[in-house]
């Protein structure tokens, strides 16, 4: 299954688990983090967007029916047009609906690499005007928006959203709050994504805000890569004892992470998808 056929399914399978009702029910809301920056749902899905005196700078717009929704009410409430839209990575679930933005003259703006992997995969949304490799800041209305790319993690493509004023980080995918990566770790990178994290951890934030479940801090960053790292090495030394999966499967138990979110439905998953990578790394 291709990567953007996984990241539909993920999309229908947690936006039916976040509503418990019917598949065409849609929650959608906007909170404010702090100061001019605010967060946007969509179902299971979030995104930011920060407000200045020259205009918005958004971020991933989730589809095209949540991006114009959130079109609407940007002009609605704060009477200003959206002058760039930013995408976290190339997965089809985030980043779906750019046009939407990007018909109205907003530019867009991704890594280098997500921008390839957009064209080569012919995503529904709107090819990126600008690109970066490593660091890029952004600066409208007096306001700055730091764009980092920290190494390959849930993507080869991935970055994070500093901003400075609110403390805050977006960070999408590869950090959660108190909850297990998504099922079998697809599209992943080890040992890298852990550096990724590590090197978040290095910047200067107080508020995580993920692009799935509750916000956090900086510590829950930290407790996402210790889990990650404590997975990773228990898998590894099963893979260096010979033992099967299934053995696997039953022996690491990840006790210290019981009470973290989708312990139950995916902790084998993960083992399942790390016993994937680490094999694939020996052959």
């Amino acid at each position: 299954m291709s990567t953007f056929a996984r990241c539909a399914a993920v999309a229908a399978l947690l936006a039916g688990l976040v509503l418990g009702t019917a598949a065409h029910a849609q929650t959608r809301e906007i909170t404010k983090i702090a100061g001019d920056l605010y967060r946007f749902q969509n179902n299971f899905h979030f995104s930011v967007f920060l407000v200045t005196s020259d205009g918005v700078i958004a971020t991933d717009p989730i589809n095209a029916e949540a991006a114009a929704w959130l079109k609407a009410e940007i002009a609605s409430r704060f009477n200003q047009p959206i002058r760039y839209v930013v995408y976290s990575h190339d997965h089809g679930d985030h980043i779906s609906g750019g046009e939407v933005f990007a018909e109205d003259g907003a530019i867009v703006i991704a890594h280098v690499q997500a921008k390839a992997d957009i064209v080569e995969q012919n995503r529904a949304t709107a090819v990126p005007d600008i690109t970066f490799t490593r660091r890029l800041d952004l600066t409208l209305g007096g306001k700055t928006v730091e764009l980092r790319y920290l190494g390959r993690s849930h993507s080869d493509n991935m970055i994070v959203m500093r901003f400075p004023d609110e403390r805050a980080l977006f960070a999408v995918d590869f950090i959660s709050v108190r909850r297990l990566p998504y099922q079998t770790l697809g599209d992943a990178y080890f040992p890298h994504w852990m550096r990724a994290i590590q090197r978040a951890e290095s910047l200067d934030f107080d508020i995580l805000v993920p692009g799935h479940g509750p916000m956090g801090t900086k510590a829950d960053a930290r407790d996402h890569r210790r889990y990650l790292e404590d997975l990773y090495a228990a898998v590894q030394e099963g893979v260096r004892q010979g033992k099967s999966l299934d053995a696997l499967k039953t022996e690491v138990t990840l006790d210290a992470y019981s009470d973290w979110g989708q312990y139950e439905g995916w902790r084998t998953m993960n083992i399942e998808g790390m016993h994937r990578i680490l094999t694939a790394e020996d052959d």
